[in-house]
Parts: structure tokens; C-alpha cells; sequence
């Protein structure tokens, strides 16, 4: 009597438990996607169930910058690139719609690597000009993983900036960071040369060749400079979302003064510990973390180092707070060394050199110069770097004679200077700048920053001597 009363009761708690606790992967209720541009990230997924999630995700066809006074046509997944960054949880119910905007002029689709079906979804997704396709999944594996757009010829919809990523989370989340961020690189093939003003039209021959003229992170050089650089405070964890569109190059992704605690490998859920550089291959991607000890710029870099410095890949990371002298003491000592080579240098083709009409003109070439040639050390905001590279913002070295300024730029400079009341002592290579150039980049670095406002011009370059100039006050 006494076993049937237990089985009995045991039967009714079976029951019971199966009538009022979910089944896995069952799906309660449903939410709207939070989709966000580049390089912000949607907050993490604090729910611990599964949804069914609702993305909307429009194509959008249109002309955006890829480089100061380089204009490009772009076609988009939200009206960026990369494309919307889109986050759901693994066990997910995904509903999904692409949108193709009425102006645009190629039918376009998605090939999302999170989708386990045809295509990734891209043979239920083709959509004409006007037209909104919907499909569903269930986002079964977790990760971070590429989205394409995979309409005929791929390779051109993809160079044109048709990628982005989804992040598929685990059921019990990522560990909890200080900061998250999207970036995204991809490779660029234009008609005109690195910098060639104007618009550009996109160029067939060079994307089969796979030899880009541009190289970035964001769509755009400078996309993560500037007032756009990514921000962090010290003694923060910073969780970087890292993807690759490619179409053809594999990335060397690194952080220049950072060493990454954790790489999830591939966006996969294997991890590697203390790694300076990983590879995100073309259509693939990474996850990166890191803890940032001291203060100043972080420079993210394809550390393929011709593609930072002469294609674009260049982004920052500014972090403020105390220093820590026992993790990093700063110079201590200021010797002069001229190792052999070591410059920044560009070819330049003069019949593409713009001539400038006016100062006005002149200022905008000249910022494009700067920004090509000179930011990396003296910094987009002129501010330069303490010890290393000397100030132009209201410098006093810039109150000289002007055609000693204009033989630094024209010549190069070696050997101890005095700027602001601070010494430094290094090498400027001559940067092999035409006369054009020269005059323009100087009109813009005098009309930047409190300085004073001069005007070159190319015929006062061209009477500057070229000769070897040695360093001075």
C-alpha cells in the first residue's frame, strides 16, 4: 500500500512539474530587434528565456563619404556599413524581413552564417527594388557571424559594403563587460587612386585582381579618429565585436599598446588567452577582450601595415584616467637614433594631384594630405604626442620664417627642435609631397588649430631649395 501511494504521488509531482515549468527551447512572447549602427553595440540580453524576435532590416542605396572629399556609392544593409548590428539569443525564434528601399537599383538578399538552411537564407530573401521579403529561423548555434548580401555578382554587392554581423548569444550569456564595440573591416575598389577627389565609381577589374584602394574599418577612413574614436576608462574591460566582409582580404586585427585576455576564435565559442594579433578571415569574424591599465590612444590596426597607414585601416581608442608608472613608465630617457627607412611615404602619380582654385580649396586638399600623410604621428587634432611627435596646434615652432617651415615639409628634419617649451628629438622623413601638395597641406595646417591663418602657394614651394635640413629653434 505504502509503494502504490508513493508511486501515485510521484506521478502527480511528475505531472505537474511538466504542466508549469516551460520546456526548453519553448518561445514565450515576442520583441522587436534593437538594431544599432556602427560601432555601437545593442545592450546585452538579459531575458532568460527564449523569444520570437522580429528584425526588420531595410537595403539602402546611397552615396557616403569613404575618405575626406571622396565620395563613394555604398549599398547598405540599414543605411551603414558595416550593416545594423543585430543580437539575439541562442534558441531564438527569428522573424525576419529585408526591405529593398523603392529607389534602389539591383534586387538585393541576405546570407546570414547564422541561419542553418539554403543559402543561409538567401534563396527566401531575394527582393526587388520596393519589395520586403520574410523568412524564419531558429538561431541554434551561438556566436558572432557574418551577414552578406549573396544576389549575383556576390562579389560586387559585398564589395560595395553589403555585410554586417549577428550575434547569436549562449543561453547564459557573455560575461559581463565594461564596454562593447562593432568594427567591422572590408576592402575597397575605386576607379581614381587613394585620395583621388571626386566621386568614384567602383572598379570591376581591380576587386577580381584583389588589389583594393582602400583598406578600413567602418566603411571609411577616419570612421574611428577624431571626435569618433572609441572611448574607455581605465581599469574597464572593453569587449571588441570584430567581422571581416572582405570581399577578398584576410585580417591581421590588432590593438597597437593592448595584448587581448581573450579571443574567442573565429566568433566561435573556443577561446585564447593573452594573443597580440588574430586572423578574421574574409566572411569571418573574432571576439576580443581586454582590460585597459593605462591611459592614451590605443591604435587599432590590419597589422598588414601598408593597409593602415596607405589604404585607410586606422582607428583609436582614447583612454582617460590615471597613470600606472609600474605597467608602463613612459620615456625615460630621449636619445637620438636614425635607424635606416622607418618612413611613411607614398608614390604619388602628379597627373592625379587636384590643383586648388582657391585658399578655401586648397584648405580642403590640404586636410586630406594631413590626414593621409601626417596624423598618425601628429595626431587628427594637431595636438601631436608628448615626447614623440611635436605639437602643430598653436605651435610657436610654426611663427618661423615661412620657407624654413616649408623645407621641413619639403626636405624632412632631423635633430633636437624646440616646440612650446618642450624638446624633441627625431627624424621627419621628407614625405616625397609635390609642390602642390605641399603648399596645400600647409594652408591647412596654418588655418587649423589657433595658428595664423598664412596661405602657400606652390610657386612658394617651388623656390624652396631642396637640400638635407638639420634640426633647429
Amino acid at each position: 500500500m505504502t509503494n502504490k501511494f508513493f508511486y501515485i504521488t510521484f506521478s502527480v509531482i511528475v505531472s505537474w512539474l511538466f504542466y508549469v515549468i516551460p520546456a526548453v527551447g519553448e518561445i514565450k512572447g515576442e520583441e522587436q530587434a534593437v538594431l544599432t549602427s556602427p560601432p555601437e553595440v545593442p545592450p546585452p540580453i538579459t531575458r532568460k528565456h527564449n523569444t520570437k524576435v522580429f528584425v526588420k532590416l531595410e537595403v539602402i542605396e546611397k552615396k557616403m563619404k569613404i575618405s575626406d572629399g571622396v565620395d563613394y556609392t555604398f549599398w547598405t544593409f540599414g543605411g551603414t556599413v558595416p550593416g545594423s548590428f543585430i543580437r539575439v539569443k541562442e534558441g531564438d525564434q527569428i522573424e525576419f524581413s529585408l526591405r529593398n528601399h523603392p529607389s534602389s537599383k539591383m534586387p538585393h538578399n541576405i546570407d546570414l552564417h547564422a541561419v542553418t538552411g539554403p543559402g543561409g537564407g538567401a534563396s527566401a530573401s531575394f527582393t526587388l527594388p520596393g519589395h520586403e521579403s520574410v523568412f524564419s529561423f531558429k538561431a541554434m548555434n551561438p556566436g558572432l557571424y557574418v551577414y552578406h548580401c549573396a544576389t549575383a555578382p556576390v562579389g560586387m554587392h559585398i564589395a560595395n559594403g553589403m555585410y554586417g554581423l549577428i550575434l547569436v548569444e549562449p543561453k547564459d550569456g557573455l560575461p559581463k563587460v565594461d564596454r562593447e564595440y562593432y568594427v567591422m573591416q572590408g576592402d575597397f575598389y575605386t576607379k581614381g587612386k587613394y585620395g583621388k577627389q571626386g566621386y568614384q565609381p567602383f572598379d570591376m577589374e581591380k576587386a577580381i585582381d584583389e588589389k583594393p584602394t582602400y583598406v578600413v574599418f567602418n566603411g571609411a577612413t577616419n570612421s574611428m579618429t577624431g571626435d569618433k574614436s572609441l572611448k574607455a576608462k581605465v581599469g574597464e574591460t572593453v569587449r571588441l565585436f570584430v567581422g571581416n566582409g572582405g570581399p577578398n582580404l584576410v585580417s591581421s586585427f590588432h590593438v597597437i599598446g593592448e595584448i587581448f585576455d581573450k579571443v574567442y576564435i573565429e566568433g566561435g565559442s573556443n577561446i585564447n588567452k593573452n594573443v597580440q594579433t588574430t586572423l578574421v578571415p574574409a566572411g569571418g569574424s573574432a571576439v576580443v577582450e581586454f582590460k585597459v591599465e593605462v591611459p592614451g590612444n590605443l591604435v587599432i590596426v590590419d597589422h598588414s601595415i601598408f593597409r593602415t597607414f596607405n589604404k585607410g585601416s586606422l582607428g583609436l581608442i582614447k583612454v582617460d584616467g590615471e597613470s600606472n608608472k609600474d605597467v608602463f613608465s613612459g620615456k625615460t630617457a630621449d636619445n637620438v637614433y636614425l635607424p635606416e627607412g622607418g618612413a611613411i611615404q607614398k608614390v604619388h602619380d602628379k597627373e592625379e594631384i587636384s590643383k586648388a582654385s582657391s585658399p578655401e580649396e586648397q584648405f580642403r586638399l590640404g586636410k586630406n594630405t594631413f590626414t593621409q600623410n601626417c596624423a598618425a604621428c601628429h595626431q587628427p587634432d594637431g595636438k601631436g604626442v608628448k615626447g614623440a611627435f611635436p605639437p602643430l596646434a598653436s605651435s610657436d615652432f610654426l611663427k618661423q620664417e615661412t620657407k624654413k617651415i616649408i623645407g621641413v615639409v619639403k626636405n624632412g628634419l632631423s635633430g633636437s627642435i624646440t616646440v612650446n617649451g618642450e624638446v624633441y628629438n627625431g627624424v621627419m622623413p621628407a614625405l616625397g609631397l609635390s609642390d602642390e601638395e605641399i603648399a596645400n597641406v600647409l594652408t591647412y595646417v596654418y588655418g587649423s588649430w589657433g595658428n595664423s591663418k598664412k596661405v602657400i602657394k606652390a610657386s612658394d614651394v617651388k623656390s624652396v631649395v631642396s637640400k638635407t635640413i638639420e634640426g633647429g629653434h
